[in-house]
């Protein structure tokens, strides 16, 4: 059996709004949004890749905070796990810079108004569902 490899997804939170981003690569996620994110690197701990993550993919300087329980199945060997994140103060507004064509803020009565992908919705429900019980990030 081979290894796992954790995948961070990171909530980002800011002004009470969670940040979608739309995936404009590969061909078949294109149009799709997820939450930010990628691989931890060898030696790297979770919470460190999802702030490296953020500022390689959105051009932020972030925070993460606590771990959502739980993680989600991707494509074998590839599990998700997902973060809570907020923006340092003087950060840079989010821009789309690498795999992603739009960001969007939204509130949590329209996080469902986007197309995720199918792997990111249990993760974005329970992601909602432990916020809504500390009161946000």
């Amino acid at each position: 059996m081979s290894e796992r490899i954790v995948v961070v997804g990171a909530a980002l939170w800011h002004e009470g709004r969670l940040l979608a981003a739309r995936r404009s690569a590969p061909a078949e996620l294109a149009g799709l949004w997820e939450l930010p994110g990628g691989k931890v690197e060898p030696g790297e701990a979770p919470d460190a890749a999802v702030v490296r993550e953020l500022r390689e993919e959105l051009g932020v300087d972030a925070e993460a905070g606590e771990r959502v329980p739980g993680q989600w199945p991707l494509r074998t060997p590839y599990v998700m796990q997902v973060w809570t994140a907020r923006l340092r103060p003087g950060s840079a507004a989010p821009r789309p810079l690498q795999d992603h064509d739009e960001l969007r803020w939204l509130a949590p009565d329209r996080v469902w108004d986007v197309d995720w992908i199918a792997h990111d919705v249990p993760a974005v429900r329970d992601t909602l569902i432990h916020l809504g019980s500390h009161d946000g990030a």
